[in-house]
């Protein structure tokens, strides 16, 4: 629990693909490698950003042994084990833990919400199970985890924190309370660690510049942020992990192979984001970034 407490720039990292759609794992080691080499302290694996969404549970499950098998000296593994069906998520739990992985992500039940007391309920039972992050993204699942939820949660004794993202408010509101929190909204995380006492951030951007998140989550340092600042919301120009898989792509980090029904963005966009990610210089993962054409990327179900 110490460590996972310890953890300030944890990647929630990228599940890249071949040509056929399925799990690139050559590409994915060559992805954490980097990560471990510019001081990233874990990963979440299959969580949004990796398309958890979008892998079957043997898929998700390999990814977590895979990790584990290679990485678990090195980086913190938490497995994004989280469902909106509880009997299912205690299972991938389960599952995710006798693989070895650290600790799980737990996300409150999406779409087929239920009431504050369901929540408490369901995030209680996969929290017996082992340690985890609480996932507060209402963006996503329709619904705030307010403090009337969270605090009592705060006491189990497998509760490490929440990845919050409700905005510096909240953390700071959490944080002076002993509830640890990490940013889940890239573009706020350097005034949430700096300012608002956040334990760090749970990122999307350290994919792509894993080192300067590392500078960023390390001191205060206002000029680097503004110079991030702009390439982080483009990030999230469409839903996450649209912008990230395609400036990935632009950079040759990974194959140009989205899974449906994620697609490219417009050449407009893309456009954008090749004169923001050269602008960044060499600490960018991958090559110079270069437009692509729409028949460059490829679709796979």
């Amino acid at each position: 629990m110490k460590r996972l407490k310890e953890a300030s720039l944890i990647t929630a990292i990228k599940t890249p693909y071949n040509e056929n759609g399925d799990i690139d794992l050559v590409t994915y080691d060559e992805l954490v490698a980097k990560q471990i080499a510019a001081g990233v302290d874990g990963i979440i694996v299959g969580g949004t950003t990796g398309e958890g969404h979008l892998l079957s549970w043997e898929e998700h499950l390999m990814l977590i042994a895979h990790s584990v098998h290679q990485y678990s000296k090195e980086l913190l593994v938490i497995g994004n084990t989280g469902s909106n069906n509880t009997r299912e998520a205690i299972k991938a739990t389960e599952n995710g833990f006798a693989m070895g992985m650290d600790a799980a992500l737990q996300i409150n039940p999406y779409y087929g919400r239920t009431s504050l007391a369901g929540v408490t309920a369901h995030l209680n039972r996969v929290l017996d199970i082992g340690p985890a992050f609480i996932y507060n993204v209402p963006g996503r699942t329709g619904q705030d985890l307010t403090p009337e939820v969270i605090e009592p949660l705060s006491t189990h004794k497998n509760f490490i924190g929440v990845k919050e993202c409700g905005g510096n408010e909240r953390i700071d509101y959490y944080e002076k309370q002993g509830i640890a929190c990490w940013s889940g909204n890239d573009d706020e995380c350097h005034a949430g660690r700096h300012k608002h006492g956040s334990h760090g951030v749970i990122s999307v951007t350290s994919n792509v510049m894993p080192a300067l998140m590392r500078q960023l989550m390390d001191n205060e340092n206002e000029a680097l942020n503004q110079k991030l600042t702009q390439l982080m919301q483009w990030l999230f120009c469409e839903p996450n992990p649209i912008p990230l898989n395609t400036a990935m792509m632009m950079t040759k980090a990974v194959k140009p192979v989205f899974r449906l029904p994620y697609q490219a963005l417009t050449k407009t966009q893309r456009e954008q984001g090749v004169a923001l990610i050269n602008a960044i210089g060499e600490d960018f993962i991958g090559a110079q970034a270069l437009l692509m054409d729409d028949d460059d990327f490829i679709y796979t179900a």
